[in-house]
């Protein structure tokens, strides 16, 4: 997945508000960009962070930057966009590169399932159970190279966590895919601390039969990529 516009580098203000940013640019200029993401961001919202955004002119948006990129140290990156993962895993579905689900061939963003939800995307192929998969952005680290989720509460994770179970039970296939959006973690697992119920949901989940995934990514400044599959730790919480 490659950025639309070239990104521009600075240096991290204040994230405020959830979906605020005051950034310093290069040039001295300070702006405020939007931050696409609600969580609690630990580790990624520090002032002076280096950070790079993406301009945009489009007459629609109140504002002219999306913050897309953190520099952390050691030359690794993160990326700060929650809504990028879903882009990154269609493109990679679409092309064969996710192994456990390369047989599929037909892809189906956003369709209707469960209770009033969406799954992220719909798999079917001939001869195939139709597959359910979900995605969820993956930013959190907060020791050694261990990759965790998720960075605070999330009761429409649970929910989804639920759903999917319920598809497991029907006898379809159901997946639930983390991408890690940062460069410096080689493995995953639930931060139970941060939330017992998600975990507790999961444990359920997967006793239900559904099937877990955590794939790692490449990012620099032109876009974000899904690469090679993460070991996750699954161990039963509670």
């Amino acid at each position: 997945m490659r950025f639309q516009t070239p990104l521009v580098p600075g240096r991290l203000i204040r994230r405020y508000n959830r979906f605020l940013a005051d950034v310093t640019l290069e040039t001295g200029e300070e702006v405020t960009a939007h931050c696409p993401n609600p969580g609690a961001m630990l580790g990624l919202k520090d002032p002076g962070l280096r950070v790079w955004l993406e301009p945009n002119d489009d007459p629609r948006k109140k504002l002219r930057y999306g913050w897309r990129l953190a520099e952390l140290p050691g030359g690794h990156w993160a990326g700060i966009d929650a809504s990028l993962p879903n882009r990154v895993v269609g493109e990679a579905l679409q092309a064969g590169r996710v192994a456990e689900l390369a047989a599929y061939d037909t892809v189906r963003p956003e369709v209707k399932y469960g209770e009033n939800s969406r799954v992220d995307f719909l798999l079917t192929g001939p001869g195939l159970p139709d597959a359910y998969v979900e995605v969820k952005n993956v930013h959190l680290r907060r020791d050694g190279d261990w990759a965790e989720f998720p960075d605070s509460v999330t009761a429409r994770g649970a929910k989804h966590m639920a759903e999917l179970a319920r598809m497991a039970q029907a006898g379809h296939r159901a997946v639930l895919l983390y991408l890690v959006q940062r460069t410096d973690c080689a493995r995953f697992r639930l931060a139970a601390d941060i939330d017992p119920t998600y975990a507790a949901a999961c444990d359920a989940a997967r006793a239900a039969g559904v099937q877990m995934l955590c794939y790692g990514t490449a990012i620099d400044p032109h876009g974000v990529t899904l690469t090679h599959p993460l070991p996750l730790d699954l161990a039963p919480h509670g």
